[in-house]
């Protein structure tokens, strides 16, 4: 195997070492438990971060809670949207697990909704009828949504938003794979009711392991703190008059993702440029399409405004049916089959890949069609079991060079038949 690999994406420390530098101030003065100056600081710069606009021109202000993971946050924003047991919640089915799955540790059942084929995200269309549908069967209108603006690429938010104000139901949007995205102009995250960040390791920007719950207001998000912070009264002594959780960031954590501010806009103007160079050197690859994001600006006197504008956390391609790649028809001879998997050329070049020494991945399963949730209520039209069979998710992240790229499409290129 060849030593020298090519991952996915790793976000990584800055080379002015700012994150060991805010990390020994912690140590320096024993700040290394749950909140501190780390914490306070981060929080009002990601504040600053998701409060402007794409023109710097402010919008209406955002407040932050820093959390222990982005998973943290989604169960503490259901909690705020006052989800309990026996509720539903219509969740964006292309995603990772992490968006769903803090549903069911309320007793809550996540309805899937399936994805349009233009972001690959919630369809807005299909999320009315799925609403309308429950509303019939069940007496009772869904708590929450939960879109996600996949692999960075911004949702339709304006229909969704849309929708949710139509049936009065609160927004909690996933903007974990879209930290820097942003929709009209407006960063990810703040189009909801309630926003969703991650600083996992392998994100735009990382603390190690982290999240953020983008909240509506100073109370909102004095609320969130006290529910992240086993919900503890205002006494000199612990009085619990409230379930709470062990969910706050910790100063050694925070000193991190301070660090990892002053590198964020150099990641995403990378993260761009690798996408750019992949649509580049695919644009004549007969059977290969990179997903990209769709066209479209809103003009006024003042300014012409990109509607998406994606960070390209990964970036990912399709596959056509007809494509032939070497190794297909032995691509499972080494793997049990499942009965939703990718297609034989997808796993054949995913494996061509990895012996070079290039980590790719499928996309996200859907989650309704994960053993899991078998049982759970789903709106589907197909799009997103479709992407997920032709689907290739290929290196993006800050250590990619464009010499790595060149290589990643040449190798692939040797695959084709």
């Amino acid at each position: 195997m060849n030593e020298n690999r090519i991952y996915l994406c790793l976000a990584h420390m800055s080379e002015a070492g700012m994150e060991m530098k805010y990390i020994q101030e912690a140590f320096e003065t024993n700040w290394v438990v749950p909140l501190g100056p780390n914490v306070n600081a981060f929080e009002e710069a990601l504040e600053d971060f998701v409060s402007q606009k794409a023109d710097h021109a402010e919008t209406a202000l955002k407040r932050v809670a820093a959390l222990s993971s982005g998973t943290a946050a989604i169960h503490l924003a259901l909690i705020a949207c006052g989800v309990k047991q026996e509720d539903e919640v219509m969740v964006q089915s292309f995603t990772f697990g992490a968006s769903a799955n803090p549903v069911t540790y309320l007793g809550a059942t996540p309805v899937f909704v399936d994805s349009e084929p233009d972001t690959w995200n919630m369809d807005p269309e299909l999320l009315a009828r799925g609403i309308r549908e429950r509303m019939e069967k069940t007496g009772r209108r869904p708590k929450a949504i939960i879109p996600v603006h996949l692999y960075g690429m911004p949702a339709k938010m304006d229909d969704i938003m849309a929708v949710a104000r139509q049936y009065e139901i609160p927004v909690i949007e996933d903007a974990a794979e879209a930290f820097g995205s942003t929709y009209h102009g407006r960063k990810c995250g703040t189009l909801g009711d309630y926003g969703i960040l991650s600083f996992n390791g392998n994100k735009m920007i990382t603390t190690s392991g982290g999240g953020a719950l983008i909240c509506p207001s100073a109370e909102a998000r004095e609320r969130i703190v006290k529910y992240a912070t086993q919900a503890r009264e205002t006494f000199p002594y612990y009085q619990h008059e409230e379930i709470g959780y062990n969910y706050r960031m910790s100063n050694i954590c925070a000193g991190i993702g301070r660090g990892q501010m002053t590198v964020a806009a150099a990641h995403i103007a990378h993260h761009r440029h690798v996408h750019q160079l992949y649509e580049q050197l695919f644009a004549d690859v007969a059977g290969i399409t990179v997903h990209s994001q769709p066209d479209g600006i809103v003009e006024s006197t003042e300014s012409v405004e990109r509607i998406y504008d994606s960070n390209y956390w990964l970036s990912t391609i399709l596959l056509d049916e007809q494509l032939k790649v070497r190794g297909e028809k032995k691509a499972y001879d080494r793997m049990r089959h499942t009965d939703c998997e990718p297609n034989s050329p997808v796993e054949a070049l995913r494996l061509a890949l990895d012996e070079a020494g290039i980590e790719s991945r499928p996309l996200w399963k859907p989650m309704h069609r994960q053993p899991v949730y078998r049982n759970a209520p789903v709106f589907v039209n197909g799009v997103s079991e479709g992407l997920f069979m032709r689907g290739l998710c290929l290196p993006s992240g800050p250590y990619v060079t464009d010499d790595d790229v060149e290589r990643i499409v040449n190798t692939i290129k040797k695959q084709l038949l």
